[in-house]
């Protein structure tokens, strides 16, 4: 507990905010694609899941990798 105590948050929230802002957009929009989409690389309940548990990374990989292009 000691080592929260020493934490300067007014110095880290401006670095967090925005990534928290970038991987909620990046979750909605991968989200709404995959249930939009037909076809993907793979099931689609496996997407589901690395979009929503493997953070940031998730919806990144579902865009480079996940989407099945014509």
């Amino acid at each position: 507990m000691e080592l929260f105590n020493n934490i300067d948050w007014a110095a880290i929230i401006p670095i967090i905010v925005p990534i928290i802002v970038i991987q909620l957009i990046l979750l909605i929009i991968a989200i709404i694609d995959l249930c939009r989409i037909e076809k993907t690389n793979g099931p689609k309940w496996l997407w589901a899941i690395i979009i929503l548990f493997v953070n940031l990374v998730g919806p990144i990989l579902y865009f480079v990798i996940g989407r099945r292009n014509q």
